[in-house]
């Protein structure tokens, strides 16, 4: 009894988190406390986001987030589908490019090129490795708000690591983000991008990072 009670304090000492850290953000149920901006839409059905036509943002209203873990867990319908969560957007939007201009798109889409696929931020950072799963199996997405710096794992696997001021290429497309310093604290979201492209989400949670 004893030894279980030390061993309790000495996490707790140590920072460690418990799985009462963790919020939902999405109940499972309805959109209550998200927001849909631009085209399209987002429904929940059998306890899933659906993403229909775009290109939209659904954003979680009224809380920024910063020093925590994002974690998102998504599958394609198809065997590559198109979508992305958006972090560090500086103010609630109104419509989808503001956010993908201010704050960082990180990329849902297997079959694009290193700097345009899953887990990079959007034409920003080359991707570290490629661990996207096909649809329809389910992919975990977990993204690292900490400081200036910016850690995606995808099914356990780094796929960027950036810190504001690492270079990044310059704009190629006129679709492609503004380059520029983002806020270490932002408003996330999930973006529904086209009518040909379906993604599903089952969890988006969030847990301190210390």
């Amino acid at each position: 009894m004893w030894t279980i009670l030390l061993l309790a304090t000495l996490l707790s000492s140590a920072g460690a988190t418990s799985p009462t850290d963790v919020r939902q953000l999405f109940n499972g149920h309805d959109l209550v406390g998200w927001k849909h901006v631009g085209p399209g839409k987002m429904t929940v059905k059998n306890g899933l986001i659906h993403t229909h036509g775009g290109m939209g943002l659904l954003y979680f209203q009224g809380e920024q987030f910063g020093d925590c873990v994002i974690r998102v867990v998504y599958r394609m319908r198809h065997k590559n589908d198109n979508s992305g969560v958006f972090i560090r957007i500086p103010e609630e939007p109104t419509e989808p490019w503001m956010p993908v201009n201010r704050g960082y798109e990180i990329q849902i889409d297997n079959a694009a090129d290193d700097y345009h696929t899953t887990g990079v931020l959007y034409s920003l950072t080359k991707a570290i490795a490629r661990p996207g799963k096909p649809g329809p199996e389910w992919n975990t997405m977990e993204i690292t708000l900490d400081g200036p710096r910016t850690v995606v794992a995808v099914n356990g696997v780094t796929v960027t690591d950036y810190t504001e001021g690492q270079p990044v290429p310059p704009k190629d497309k006129d679709y492609e983000p503004e380059r520029g310093a983002r806020p270490n604290r932002g408003y996330i979201g999930l973006q529904n991008y086209g009518r040909h492209d379906v993604v599903f989400f089952k969890e988006v949670s969030v847990r301190p990072l210390r």
